[in-house]
């Protein structure tokens, strides 16, 4: 008689659940495995920077108001974007990624859904909120005559259609959270070429296309977005992703909203501070001149390209932590974190530190300027070698997405805001120079390093350790 395999069963003769499938999230060599899901994301960020550039260099051909417009709608847009993607994007992934390392890829599928539905409200909330108040809030800011006129055009168009960079940022968590790093990067680098080349088309007016200015210059922004959001979602729904989002027979469960918001919700606060902490150094700046704050804004410039690099090794933390999480493995989990921010130390610190050390390597792509040259090299003297405490903060947060721990990383982002303020405010009111304002920067980035590190270190991540019950004692009297 031939031998017939026997299904493992518990004690009461029920089937046990298949083992856990090994990967490399769960079981690979950390730094490896976090080198692999890093670069996709390096490459495809850093096209982010390059569309800016572009965009900045065609819409200047629309005139001086057009460029001033874009200058007055960009941390709008910045928000959205980092809200919708580093935010509420990483907390998806992190839910999906918790869910995959427990096992449950029907949960999973079920927080996709949701993730979705989330992804399109907020989306909603956004577009009506700059549709109604936009006009307004640029006013604001500043906006005065035909540099209003062209922030509101762009205003309408692209926040029109604000729903669309959530949806696909938000399928892009979903993808993310499974650990397919490469399909996301690969669309962005897809979205950014398009992008330049519809919005220059549109906007500019090439070939038989009408000149749409900066309504043009919005509207192939969210076409490229749409392309790419009926790329992803056909290999979402197509069964070829680790999950399917349930949408077919789908009951709203209040615990899949609370799983992703309890995460996303909170770190949305990071990147509003991030641009409130920005716009307020700005301004104190403005008080030196023109030339000091061209120069700051040259440095800004570097800022935003290793914020890309930060941003791919966070990114690629939130799928392994979580997944670590949702196995149980706390300590693999920690040592993820740890080990990504060291690699974000240096990766952020090294180049920082050779534009510190030569200045005109960056500079000259920017200006001819003398005295702005000279604003630039004592900005990126300064704060050059402080860049790499940025990169810790970056991947600490995205860390603590992965663990659903996030409120220790925000606060920090708090305590920034509160020192730059403060320290700033004193600064103005004595008289301090230039010099002084970088050194807070470059100060700031420390105190930011250090407190998300220290609020990993005092967070538990781990389930918490459950109370015995306490049996009441016998009575030895009877009755």
């Amino acid at each position: 008689m031939s031998d017939i395999a026997e299904i493992p069963v518990d004690e009461q003769e029920r089937p046990l659940p298949p083992p856990p499938v090994r990967s490399a999230l769960t079981d690979g060599p950390i730094l490896r495995t976090l080198l692999g899901l890093a670069w996709p994301n390096a490459i495809a960020l850093s096209a982010g920077t390059c569309t800016v550039i572009a965009e900045t260099s065609y819409i200047g051909r629309l005139g001086v108001e057009a460029l001033a417009a874009m200058a007055l709608v960009f941390p709008t847009i910045i928000l959205t974007m980092t809200m919708s993607g580093g935010a509420m994007g990483g907390a998806v992934a992190s839910a999906i990624a918790r869910a995959l390392g427990a096992g449950d890829r029907e949960r999973a599928g079920t927080l996709a859904a949701h993730a979705m539905l989330i992804g399109i409200s907020f989306g909603l909330v956004f577009m009506l909120g700059m549709l109604i108040f936009g006009p307004k809030v640029l006013e604001m800011l500043g906006g005065r005559g035909d540099v209003l006129t062209h922030a509101v055009a762009y205003t309408q168009v692209f926040f029109g259609g604000a729903v669309l960079p959530w949806l696909l940022n938000t399928m892009a968590g979903v993808l993310r959270g499974t650990g397919n790093m490469k399909l996301p990067s690969f669309l962005i680098l897809n979205s950014a070429a398009w992008q330049i080349v519809l919005g220059g088309t549109l906007g500019l007016g090439l070939g038989p296309v009408p000149q749409f200015g900066m309504r043009g210059v919005a509207a192939g922004a969210l076409i490229a977005y749409s392309m790419n959001i009926c790329i992803m979602g056909w290999y979402l729904f197509s069964g070829r992703a680790r999950v399917t989002p349930k949408l077919r027979g789908l009951r709203i469960q209040w615990a899949m909203f609370f799983d992703i918001l309890k995460v996303g919700a909170i770190a949305c606060f990071s990147p509003l501070q991030s641009v409130l902490t920005i716009s307020i150094f700005t301004h104190m700046l403005a008080q030196f001149g023109t030339t000091i704050l061209a120069g700051y804004g040259i440095g800004a410039r570097l800022e935003f390209l290793l914020t890309s690099i930060a941003f791919s090794f966070g990114i690629a933390c939130v799928p392994m932590v979580g997944m670590a999480i949702g196995a149980g493995n706390i300590t693999r989990a920690r040592r993820i974190a740890w080990i990504a921010s060291a690699a974000a130390f240096v990766a952020v610190g090294a180049p920082a530190c050779v534009v510190a050390m030569f200045p005109d390597l960056w500079i000259d792509m920017f200006t001819d300027s003398a005295a702005v040259r000279a604003a630039s090299h004592q900005y990126l003297s300064t704060v050059g070698p402080f860049y790499a405490f940025f990169g810790i903060a970056t991947t600490m947060y995205f860390s603590s997405q992965g663990a659903a721990k996030v409120v220790g990383p925000v606060l920090a982002q708090t305590a920034r805001l509160v020192y730059i303020s403060a320290v700033g405010w004193w600064l103005s009111t004595h008289e301090a120079t230039a010099q002084s304002f970088f050194w807070l920067a470059a100060s700031s980035m420390v105190v930011l390093g250090l407190l998300s590190s220290s609020s990993v270190v005092l967070t538990r991540w781990g389930p918490r350790a459950s109370t015995p019950a306490i049996r009441p004692a016998l009575s030895g009297a009877t009755d």
